[in-house]
């Protein structure tokens, strides 16, 4: 494995392009896009104001910048670059922003959700979406770009509506049997689309793309519903993380619950594998100390390093008992991803924050379980195969493959504390994100 040096970063804004041949990141208002491979600078664009978001069109051809806080969005282009463009929403403000599926229209948001604006890059033309819906994912495009899908509230009642991404023609426009609509999200395949509640509120429904209703899931009442959902690459399962601690998998032929995998603090499946990652000091020879020490001696020094035991079960894990009293307890299941060819699931439980568990899909079984020393913020599978990065917010980066499991150091002189990290489409490198930095970690082509 080798690490770029460290370069500066603002608000964990770094993006491979689609392509795979640029890295954009921002340093506060200039946004830099550097060649993947050599890390040099090849485009340098000043904004108005601060990035607070950023995101590249789907043909790597040009780069949106939104400043929410002004009510602007500017987009350069990479073949040509003089050419730029300024949207200003004006009065009407901004809280979101994104590119259409085609790379050529952007669609903003305005303050209080009032209404969603269609600006198209090429004819300049402008078009109006009213009453999207305050909501976590409130737009969702078909994966081969052809639809997309608005979450809507008007009258006191959610609706969906599905629109052609080719004219923005409305082709269907229905109600959800939701209290109060918390997401909306499509199939790989873009022939689901699973529409669920608010947390208080155990509801999932699955609606065709003609807008019928094909089933609605529930597995409890009076008490918290959903948490976080993700479809699996090939659309035949589903699975449903929800605030009891539990994984509930959907399948696409009935859409009824296959299994549910449970998340206890302790332990006790023999057939599991338990990780567990322990520190160690590294040894210095005391023949090799001078005063003052060298810059290498004195970072290897204060630098622990760790490794991974097999812990033998029964294992019992950290868990924390969620505060009652407060808004947003951390609790049940708050992250979950599927690898990319469908044969494992890895989830977080909230209330035992250090593992990351992996379960095996073809079996239905618990496979393996990572125990870290702290908390998991961020993990991602490789696009190519079943290898699953992790960081900790410590210096280090974890990867599991089914071979196995591995803890590297980051090196490099002070605190790079990594809280998200972003693969490349190939699985050769990966961005490592700090709140201030970031740096690409190559993988060799053996380790691939």
């Amino acid at each position: 494995m080798n690490f770029s040096e460290l370069f500066k970063l603002s608000g964990l804004l770094a993006r491979f392009s689609p392509d795979g041949k640029c890295l954009a990141s921002c340093v506060q208002y200039r946004l830099v896009v550097r060649d993947v491979n050599t890390l040099q600078i090849l485009h340098l664009y000043t904004c108005l104001d601060q990035i607070q978001y950023l995101e590249w069109s789907s043909d790597s051809l040009f780069i949106l910048c939104a400043m929410y806080k002004r009510g602007i969005v500017q987009v350069w282009s990479l073949e040509q670059p003089d050419w730029h463009c300024k949207i200003d929403e004006g009065s009407a403000g901004l809280v979101a922003s994104c590119w259409s599926p085609d790379g050529r229209h952007i669609l903003n948001t305005t303050e209080f959700h009032l209404r969603i604006t269609v600006w198209s890059l090429c004819t300049k033309s402008v078009s109006y979406i009213k009453y999207p819906k305050a909501c976590q994912q409130g737009v969702a495009f078909t994966k081969d770009g052809r639809y997309m899908a608005v979450a809507e509230r008007r009258d006191c009642k959610d609706f969906v509506s599905i629109f052609v991404c080719s004219d923005w023609q409305l082709l269907r426009h229905f109600d959800t049997e939701t209290q109060d609509l918390f997401g909306i999200e499509w199939a790989p395949n873009g022939c689901v689309l699973a529409a669920w509640d608010t947390c208080l509120e155990y509801k999932i429904l699955l609606y065709s793309l003609d807008g019928r209703l094909l089933s609605t899931f529930r597995a409890y009442e009076w008490s918290l519903g959903i948490k976080s959902i993700a479809w699996s690459p090939s659309s035949q399962f589903l699975a449903i993380g929800s605030y009891d601690e539990k994984v509930r998998i959907l399948n696409h032929v009935t859409w009824k619950k296959i299994t549910e995998f449970e998340h206890p603090a302790t332990i006790a499946n023999t057939k599991a594998i338990v990780y567990k990652e322990v520190e160690k000091s590294p040894s210095v020879e005391t023949e090799r100390l001078s005063f003052p020490p060298t810059r290498a001696l004195s970072s290897s020094l204060f630098s622990t390093q760790s490794k991974y035991d097999i812990s033998q079960v029964p294992v019992s894990l950290q868990y924390i008992k969620p505060v009652a009293d407060r808004a947003n307890p951390k609790m049940g299941i708050g992250m979950l991803a599927f690898s990319p060819d469908n044969c494992f699931l890895a989830t977080k439980n909230d209330n035992i924050p250090n593992t990351v568990w992996i379960w095996d899909i073809q079996k239905l079984k618990l496979f393996v379980v990572l125990e870290q020393l702290c908390t998991i913020q961020s993990f991602q599978w490789d696009p190519r195969q079943p290898r699953l990065a992790v960081c900790t917010g410590n210096s280090k980066v974890y990867l599991w493959s089914p071979a196995g499991c591995v803890s590297v150091q980051v090196p490099g002189e002070g605190d790079f504390q990594i809280v998200s990290l972003s693969w490349h489409s190939s699985g050769d490198s990966m961005v490592l994100l700090s709140k201030d930095n970031f740096c690409v970690c190559y993988l060799e082509r053996e380790e691939v």
